[in-house]
């Protein structure tokens, strides 16, 4: 009998640990949206222009108005400028950088307008890659500069002419006009012809600190234009999201990705259950190849790591799609800007946990949100903001509330643990809640 037993218990054994080995991430498409070709700001800290850039230049396809290559350089230089002048009238006591927000693009097409690609590439030698290193230090000894002569009573008026001459040596002077297929444009009238309203965008978040459905200036570093924030709760910020790219309109993400589990080399973003300090050197290889639990991330968590500032607005990308993953579900397209780098020519995968913990805000458009965001918010045509302990008008609901729910993939299993199967629409209305922070992935 124990003869008889061993090879059973053996096989058992062998079948046990086969059904133990981790599985490759497999992805399918639920909703891709169109989107223009990958590009690559190379040696600058300007992804919030590239990422904008290549969030205007898909509503633009969205609203049929064809492919169009539009310049980052042209809303960067003009930027720069506005930083300076800011910088100098505030006696130094504010940002002066590369960095920069989705608004601060708006903000450039509202004030400047747009230009092609074609028109205002935006450097000296077109052979070379962008490269701001030099005309940042150029631009904060002079902006120190008019600092100190100001503070000693010494500044003279045209002191914004020299800004300009040191941006118009770095990035080529503006034009005033120019031709696009055969028409003649100001950057004003090119903005039109597109019809791009910078105001038909907004930007939405999830912070505990400031009430929620309520509007703030998010304390950010690279908000030196004090840019306004809608605020959500967590669970509605990601039907928010889910709703936009169902409905066609791509998204605009402002995130940290120096926090755990981001790798561009590898296309994919995850926050995995197992914290990495416990991890094996084999587990920590397959990080980013094989398909592993991830944590649960509730509001609180996501607050408490913005108040270490550990959640930090590192970089801005574009979210062009949906995606399943057979195990773990619920993914993001996300368009990056350093180039076509790994298999995903320059996209990363990024996962529902990990969107829901290192994202700092959504831009969108005020149409994409669902019909109950737009009422709470007051966004809706003659309908009144509904806030904390504001009633609603009769006959008007609030918002459905959206479960707390892990949904791990297109099999998912009920609180009682029987399996019930959900169809990719009806997980896309559902968020995936996760659990906590993860250390630094190290590239």
């Amino acid at each position: 009998m124990k003869k008889l037993l061993l090879p059973v218990l053996g096989a058992l054994l062998v079948l046990g640990l086969s059904a133990q080995k981790p599985e490759p991430y497999t992805f399918s498409e639920v909703k891709i949206l169109a989107a223009t070709p990958v590009k690559n700001q190379e040696k600058t800290g300007t992804c919030w222009s590239f990422s904008t850039t290549s969030f205007l230049e898909s509503e633009l396809l969205r609203m049929g108005k064809g492919e169009h290559n539009l310049s980052e350089m042209f809303s960067v230089r003009h930027t720069y400028r506005d930083k300076c002048e800011n910088y100098v009238r505030r006696l130094g006591k504010d940002e002066l950088g590369e960095g920069g927000l989705a608004h601060d693009k708006l903000n450039a097409v509202r004030k400047f307008g747009i230009v092609p690609e074609s028109v205002y590439p935006g450097r000296k030698d077109p052979s070379r890659p962008y490269n701001h290193k030099q005309i940042e230090q150029t631009l904060l000894t002079l902006c120190d500069t008019f600092v100190a002569q100001a503070k000693r009573g010494e500044l003279q008026a045209g002191w914004l002419g020299k800004i300009d001459a040191a941006l118009d040596a770095e990035f080529g002077p503006v034009p005033v006009t120019f031709v696009y297929k055969d028409i003649q444009f100001t950057p004003a009238s090119f903005r039109e012809y597109l019809g791009l309203n910078p105001d038909d965008y907004i930007t939405i978040t999830s912070f505990s600190h400031h009430p929620f459905w309520s509007e703030f200036v998010l304390e950010l570093p690279d908000n030196f234009a004090n840019g306004r924030y809608y605020n959500l709760p967590l669970n509605d910020l990601m039907r928010s999201l889910n709703f936009s790219l169902q409905k066609g309109y791509s998204v605009e993400w402002d995130a940290d990705v120096s926090n755990p589990g981001f790798s561009a080399r590898n296309g994919l973003a995850v926050a995995p259950e197992t914290d990495w300090a416990t991890k094996s050197k084999e587990q920590i290889a397959g990080t980013f190849q094989y398909w592993e639990p991830e944590k649960l991330v509730t509001q609180d968590q996501r607050q408490q790591a913005f108040d270490r500032l550990e959640t930090q607005d590192d970089h801005l990308m574009h979210i062009t799609g949906i995606l399943n993953e057979t195990q773990g579900g619920l993914y993001y397209a996300v368009k990056n800007s350093w180039g076509e780098v790994s298999d995903r020519k320059g996209y990363v995968y990024v996962s529902d946990a990990y969107m829901r913990m290192n994202t700092i805000a959504f831009t969108v458009h005020k149409d994409a949100l669902p019909p109950d965001v737009r009422r709470q918010l007051g966004l809706e045509f003659g309908m009144p903001k509904v806030g904390p302990g504001t009633s609603l008008p009769q006959g008007m609901a609030p918002g459905p509330y959206t479960p707390n729910r892990q949904m791990p993939n297109l099999k998912n299993r009920s609180p009682q643990g029987q399996e019930y199967q959900v169809s990719p629409s009806q997980r896309m209305s559902m968020p995936v809640p996760n659990k906590e922070r993860i250390p630094v992935v190290k590239e």
